[in-house]
């Protein structure tokens, strides 16, 4: 396999030396080396783009304050492009090759998933970015998840929409996912959902990951007749189903899901006013907003301009360098990058970060204690809508949960479509 390297990372400032250990003993310990895949090129290039710059920041801003145990910190990045078979041969010349420290996960539950078994045969922790239940079938002590889905990680993506289906009364859903990783777990929660809020399924059917006419799909789903259409998809076939079904025309009583993408700013862009009316989930929104998140956004929104990524930063870039606040929190907190002490922290531990306090359940899942996943409803976009409409809260309602809910479902969502 041949590997492209699209950015190793050395990010860092010299240090200074601690009074107590001369520089030249600290300069022969050489650096803390952190390895990870991260798709820059491919279906999640975008998000993974914005993720990386997140990371850089994080590096930049530890070796500013001297580094961790006394070391600089060097970040070490190959490009999978969205390619799940590319990944574990990436993380074996991490650790064989490279001789990294320590690991981290890429971005999203499919390329995460290939890289456990290569993490789990050398024991090393392992934080993944929005992984969806991927230590499901791993039960590995030393993985932890950065994804607001809580202890019930499956059903939270769409556990929101099936409560405003349910305040509405609807009886019938149709389920449409692709076959990766990621949307069959979310559709084996809407299952779930289904089963307790009281909702019968009339439609079930996986499409193929690299399906680009969705045309068929949409028919199907609308001569299912259902009253709520739930959706489980990676970017591309979010963006391809909705423009669907503006096509066709379909016009369900209840649209959204678990679609991935739609909170990406390129996305917004291209989508627009077909947002209107769809019930989706989100990680983070604006009237979240604290004093951290803002100084955060202040400066990756200045850089983005240059590296050409996300220009917001509100779903991969916050995240992003939280993840690694957590790992730097471990380290310090320990004085080690012993895997185990590290594991044994993150999981006894409250961490922290840009985005909140963050604490992990008991058992081997590595999924945090609590869910603070939503679930918003776009409406009033209107054509040309751009950067300063995406920035705030305007087009964007929150409905679930109840404790940051900004206001009520505009129902049916024909009306919202408008």
């Amino acid at each position: 396999m041949t590997f492209t390297r699209r950015k190793v990372l050395k990010a860092g400032a010299a240090l200074a030396a601690a009074s107590t250990i001369p520089g030249r003993a600290l300069a022969q310990q050489g650096p803390v080396k952190v390895g990870m895949s991260m798709p820059q090129t491919g279906s999640l290039g975008a998000g993974g783009q914005a993720a990386l710059l997140a990371l850089r920041m994080w590096v930049d801003d530890v070796n500013q304050k001297g580094g961790l145990l006394n070391r600089k910190v060097e970040l070490i990045a190959y490009d999978d492009q969205t390619n799940p078979a590319n990944v574990p041969g990436i993380y074996t010349k991490l650790l064989d090759v490279d001789k990294v420290d320590l690991v981290v996960g890429p971005y999203a539950t499919a390329m995460i998933a290939p890289a456990m078994p290569v993490v789990i045969s050398k024991n090393k922790v392992f934080i993944g970015l929005f992984g969806l239940a991927v230590n499901s079938k791993f039960n590995y002590p030393k993985y932890f998840s950065m994804l607001p889905s809580g202890p019930d990680t499956k059903p939270a993506f769409t556990d929101g929409f099936f409560q405003v289906a349910a305040q509405q009364k609807l009886k019938t859903v149709a389920l449409a996912w692709s076959d990766l990783e990621f949307s069959k777990n979310a559709c084996e929660g809407a299952r779930e959902n289904a089963k307790k809020f009281g909702q019968k399924i009339v439609y079930d059917k996986s499409y193929p990951g690299n399906t680009t006419d969705f045309t068929p799909i949409v028919r199907a789903l609308q001569a299912a007749n259902a009253d709520a259409v739930v959706v489980c998809s990676y970017p591309l076939d979010s963006v391809g189903m909705v423009l669907a079904i503006k096509e066709v025309g379909y016009k369900p009583k209840l649209l959204g899901g678990a679609m991935v993408g739609l909170q990406a700013t390129v996305f917004k862009n291209k989508l627009g006013p077909a947002l209107n009316g769809i019930i989706n989930y989100e990680t983070w929104v604006p009237s979240q907003a604290t004093p951290a998140t803002n100084e955060f956004l202040k400066i990756y929104q200045a850089k983005a301009g240059a590296e050409g990524v996300d220009p917001l930063g509100y779903y991969l870039g916050t995240w992003g360098y939280a993840y690694l606040e957590m790992l730097g929190d471990a380290i310090k907190a320990t004085n080690s990058i012993n895997d185990d002490k590290i594991a044994d922290y993150l999981r006894s531990h409250t961490i922290k970060t840009i985005m909140g306090d963050i604490a992990f359940g008991k058992g081997a899942k590595g999924e945090w204690s609590k869910s603070r996943m939503l679930q918003v409803q776009y409406h009033g976009i209107k054509q040309g809508a751009g950067l300063e409409t995406w920035k705030g809260m305007d087009y964007q309602t929150v409905l679930t949960p109840a404790d940051l809910k900004t206001g009520s479902v505009i129902f049916p969502y024909e009306k919202a479509a408008q």
